[in-house]
């Protein structure tokens, strides 16, 4: 099979020829459709993050695609349906992180395209009771942002406890962000857009954003308290001081919600005294379970919601690389096999 494979942190991504894997027990093969360009997978071939996989792996957590083979112990009824491959490679299922519904979270999980092989190849070897069949009314080209992407920001508006009238901000439209403006909307929030490309902003707009703020040429902080401030600022953007920017914008009583990951451990100064005068909550969302990972393939397939993203090859994978650091991704970029 063809493969994308990280050989060197940092180094261009080489494809490479290599036997198709064989599933072992607990395991099923998957031929590949689609899979998502996740930043994940930019740090993980980078190195960016404390705890680094081991070159050479094959990143991608994104992968969807018709189950081939399965292992022993895993029912054939699986072979031909058509499955989604998320970042949650697997679980222990026993701990209490596993049994309250919470696996994402459980401290002995292995990760897909970071731990263990992922999707930027033909075929892959996965945990048969980690993926989640993807229903017939969602394309496996939309399926594949709505893995991670889609599952990741539906959590982030989860955790929040967004609630109808309630203002929430969202720091960066891009593969996610322009996900988790619908989300958002969809629980009956005003939203605001936040982002420093003009055309980002365009596509938060077409999916209803209520208020757009360029922040390469205006302060959002002023920008968001002047129409109310923010109750949830959800923060999509690698950048601390994003972070930063995102708190300073909240009302008494808001939530910031860290999702993304800057490299570099970085970190940002939360002020004791206005977090605890002012009830400010900051929370770390981690994607999203099986379970909210179905809920996001019923509402697409319900046409609640609308991807947005571009095709490649699997051979353009450093060009896509550069694009999605560049800024210039409109919003996700999915190879398709």
């Amino acid at each position: 099979m063809k493969a994308a494979v990280v050989t060197e942190f940092g180094k261009p991504l080489e494809i490479q020829e290599l036997p198709v894997p064989e599933p072992g027990p607990g395991q099923v093969l998957v031929r590949m459709e689609a899979s998502g360009l996740c930043h994940t997978d930019i740090h993980a071939a980078h190195g960016d993050w404390p705890v680094k996989p081991n070159p050479p792996f094959i990143p991608g957590h994104e992968g969807v695609g018709p189950v081939e083979r399965v292992g022993e112990g895993v029912d054939a009824a699986l072979v031909g349906k058509r499955v989604a491959i998320p970042w949650l490679g697997s679980s222990c299922g026993h701990c209490r992180y596993c049994v309250s519904g919470w696996e994402t979270l459980c401290p002995s999980q292995v990760n897909t395209g970071y731990s263990v092989d992922g999707c930027y190849g033909e075929y892959v070897v996965v945990d048969a009771g980690a993926v989640v069949e993807v229903p017939d009314g969602v394309s496996s080209l939309d399926a594949a942002p709505l893995t991670c992407a889609g599952v990741t920001t539906y959590k982030a508006v989860k955790v929040a406890n967004v609630v109808p009238a309630e203002r929430v901000a969202v720091f960066g439209i891009g593969g996610l962000g322009h996900l988790a403006v619908q989300y958002a909307r969809l629980v009956g929030a005003f939203v605001t857009a936040v982002d420093i490309e003009p055309d980002k902003l365009g596509v938060a707009h077409q999916l209803g954003a209520d208020h757009l703020v360029n922040a390469r040429t205006h302060d959002p902080v002023e920008e968001i308290k002047a129409v109310g401030g923010a109750d949830v600022a959800i923060v999509l953007a690698a950048s601390p001081k994003v972070f930063e920017q995102a708190y300073r914008s909240l009302n008494r009583g808001g939530r910031l919600v860290c999702v993304a990951l800057p490299g570099d451990d970085a970190a940002i100064k939360v002020p004791i005294f206005e977090t605890v005068l002012f009830g400010i909550s900051v929370i770390g969302s981690i994607v999203g379970t099986r379970q909210d990972l179905a809920e996001v393939f019923a509402l697409h397939a319900a046409g609640r919601t609308r991807v947005i993203a571009e095709t490649r090859r699997l051979d353009q994978v450093n060009d896509a690389i550069d694009e999605v650091l560049g800024g210039r991704a409109e919003a996700r970029l999915v190879f398709e096999f």
